[in-house]
């Protein structure tokens, strides 16, 4: 099956603003959650965001609530991850998700299949 494909990420200031977005084939994206994990550097991949397909509800990880938006454009099979007022913290590498069949929104790596290579965020001034 196709790999998403991550692409939006660069270099963002403090307090600023950088949209990520998530490019998947018609055939995988439909009917799938979708999810957005992060590595930091020096720690393990983390959960950041999901959504699922219908009904639609997101999850998000306490350290991006109401920072973070995740989205999806079912006409375009992207989905996209919006962030707001950036933290240092926030560096690392993105990367977008696929879960599996069936599979709700979830913040477990086990319940994705697919997985795209990663683009890389840095925070810094």
């Amino acid at each position: 099956q196709m790999q998403p494909v991550e692409s939006g990420g660069g270099l963002g200031q403090p307090g600023g603003s950088l949209r990520l977005s998530c490019a998947t084939s018609g055939p995988i994206f439909n009917s799938r959650a979708m999810g957005w994990f992060r590595q930091i550097p020096g720690k393990e991949r983390e959960f950041v965001a999901a959504i699922s397909w219908s009904p639609r509800s997101e999850y998000y990880d306490d350290s991006v609530k109401g920072r973070f938006t995740i989205s999806r454009d079912n006409a375009k099979n992207t989905v996209h991850l919006q962030m707001h007022s950036l933290k240092p913290e926030d560096t690392g590498v993105y990367y977008c998700a696929v879960a599996r069949p069936y599979t709700t929104s979830s913040r477990h790596e086990a319940d994705y299949d697919s997985w795209g290579q990663g683009t890389q965020v840095t925070v810094s001034s």
